[in-house]
């Protein structure tokens, strides 16, 4: 069972997202989405972009929320494979094997096995070009036990998040940490 940590901008850098989202009919749906990140501190917002030709797209419209899973490593193929195959013609979480769970905040499901799941409320909406950018207000973070620190935060180290490399168009995952954010160049500073 995930753990409830309220609203917070808790996203980790360049993240393949694993965008949920409910049909017409009512059938869930999921997508890979490497065009996506933290865009808002108050209110907590992600934004993704989508190509209209998506199913996912008019899925967004329509039901005005998504979710955001953060892939990973584990989890490699299953999240490659929603973001090659397209909702129209396969049921993707049957597919892949995976487990859909209908969210309690908003109209649309995630993947009970990505470790970190946002659930948004479709807030703006924002014709770019070739794609269109979904901004969702973080109406909660919901994380597996396994993935927290002895410190009660979330560890990117258990997370083991999937990095997508947009020059080589490769999946990558995350190295030991290097040092404090904001306090490493306070050393530079006059």
């Amino acid at each position: 069972m995930k753990h409830s940590l309220g609203a917070k901008t808790l996203l980790f850098p360049a993240p393949v997202l694993m965008v949920g989202t409910y049909d017409q009919a009512g059938k869930p749906n999921l997508m890979n989405a490497a065009w996506g990140g933290i865009c808002c501190s108050k209110p907590p917002c992600v934004a993704v972009s989508l190509r209209k030709a998506t199913y996912s797209y008019g899925c967004i419209v329509e039901r005005k929320a998504f979710t955001a899973g953060i892939a990973c490593e584990k989890h490699i193929a299953e999240a490659d494979y929603v973001g090659i195959a397209s909702g129209r013609d396969a049921d993707k979480f049957a597919v892949a094997g995976l487990t859909p769970v209908r969210s309690e905040l908003v109209d649309a499901p995630y993947a009970e096995e990505f470790p970190v799941v946002l659930e948004c409320r479709l807030l703006h909406v924002i014709e770019i070009g070739l794609h269109t950018q979904f901004i969702g207000e973080i109406m909660d973070v919901k994380a597996d036990a396994a993935v927290f620190g002895e410190d009660g935060l979330l560890d990117i180290m258990k997370i083991r998040p999937l990095i997508y490399d947009t020059a080589r168009r490769g999946y990558h995952g995350v190295g030991p940490r290097l040092a404090d954010a904001f306090s490493v160049g306070k050393a530079l500073q006059s």
